[in-house]
């Protein structure tokens, strides 16, 4: 374990081991379902290994009290020759966000010395590190200010979250959607339970957990294959992940995996995690053409919002990408931010191209003209 003293009251220490850094910190009570133990568990008993992945994980105390203040889990990578420092993630987790301390800044004086003695200790590296690169971060975390976002830099992400918050009569929620959206819901439960073998499920057993996690793969590697997208999620190490996640938390209920079933055919999958009174979706796949007619992605979603309703879920997080799905269910758009710093010579173009970007986003108009300008199409996910 490294250590590094800052002069301005916060003490950072780096570790490579995630497990010497859970037992240091204790209870995440205010982590996000991203950074659950569990969640961070299956990363980075995926990723730990593997080429190019260095697990940098900060624990920063308060340098005279020694009161926790902020665990980052972190990772260094080499890309395009540049040393980043980046958040555990790699396209797998929607938001990033540290876990907090009782010594963890609330404003932004106190924000700013703490980034202070950790770029510091950044610098500091053995080995080095030329940029750091904080993407999708909520603005709070378990209502406190999410000291990170409260930096001079940090600017809007071009991502946001997607909560649906029911309250407790599931029934007054739902009469809320919009009748088109309710009425083509019903018909499609109609049109699925035609066959007497339909089903919708929860799995909690393990095997099969895994042998319908394995159908999700096949069945969302189709799709893009089909859309012609570039699809990552069945990478050996990604699959390798989400089968730590499924094999270590079906059983307890932290993951969750729900299908519609007709007889041994798996029709639609979602999956999900839990934390609380939350549930986050991250993979969703179905079958494709032959079941388009009952809508099954949009149907395991419905079938699983009610289920998990009864057990006590109340507010149903779709993620980030604003898709045309989402906004039929009424999500609410939760804003993330971004923070980009240099730590070296060699990363300053990389922050300063971050920093453009977000003051882009800030500019829709212009933004868009730059977009004209470059010939991109509109985001797929928007359509």
């Amino acid at each position: 374990m490294a250590r590094n003293d800052g002069a301005s009251g916060f003490h950072v220490e780096f570790t490579k081991d995630w497990k010497r850094a859970k037992a240091r910190w204790g209870d995440p009570a205010d982590a996000t379902p991203f950074q659950d133990w569990q969640w961070l568990e299956a990363w980075y008993g995926a990723f730990a290994a593997i080429d190019n992945v260095e697990p940098l994980i900060a624990i920063i105390s308060n340098a005279a009290t020694g009161e926790q203040a902020v665990l980052l889990p972190l990772i260094r990578r080499m890309h395009n020759g540049i040393r980043i420092v980046e958040p555990a993630d790699l396209d797998l987790t929607d938001c990033n966000a540290p876990l907090l301390g009782p010594a963890a800044p609330r404003d932004a004086k106190a924000a700013r010395a703490m980034w202070q003695d950790l770029r510091g200790a950044l610098r500091r590296l053995p080995g080095g590190a030329d940029l750091i690169r904080l993407r999708k971060m909520p603005v709070e975390t378990g209502g406190r200010p999410n000291p990170l976002a409260l930096l001079d830099g940090a600017g809007p992400c071009a991502l946001n979250g997607n909560v649906v918050t029911t309250g407790d009569d599931f029934d007054a929620w739902r009469f809320t959607l919009e009748r088109t959206v309710r009425k083509e819901l019903e018909r499609s439960w109609r049109v699925f339970t035609r066959d007497s073998a339909a089903a919708f499920r929860i799995i909690t057993d393990r095997d099969e957990a895994l042998r319908v996690l394995s159908t999700m793969e096949s069945q969302q590697g189709d799709r893009m294959q089909h859309l012609g997208l570039n699809f990552i999620l069945n990478d050996e190490t990604y699959a390798a992940f989400y089968r730590n996640l499924v094999h270590d938390n079906v059983a307890n209920g932290h993951a969750v995996l729900s299908a519609l079933t007709v007889g041994d055919e798996v029709v639609a999958t979602l999956l999900g995690i839990r934390q609380g009174s939350r549930y986050v979706m991250v993979r969703i796949s179905n079958a494709g053409e032959k079941w388009s007619n009952c809508s099954p992605g949009r149907l395991v979603i419905e079938r699983t919002m009610a289920a998990l309703h009864k057990d006590g879920i109340r507010q149903f997080d779709f993620s980030i990408g604003n898709y045309a799905y989402k906004r039929r269910f009424g999500v609410v758009r939760i804003p993330l931010v971004d923070f980009t710093a240099a730590l070296s010579l060699r990363g300053l173009p990389y922050a300063l191209r971050d920093r453009a970007a977000r003051w882009l986003r800030g500019h829709p108009g212009l933004a868009e003209s730059v977009k004209r300008v470059l010939g991109k199409a509109a985001s797929r996910e928007e359509k």
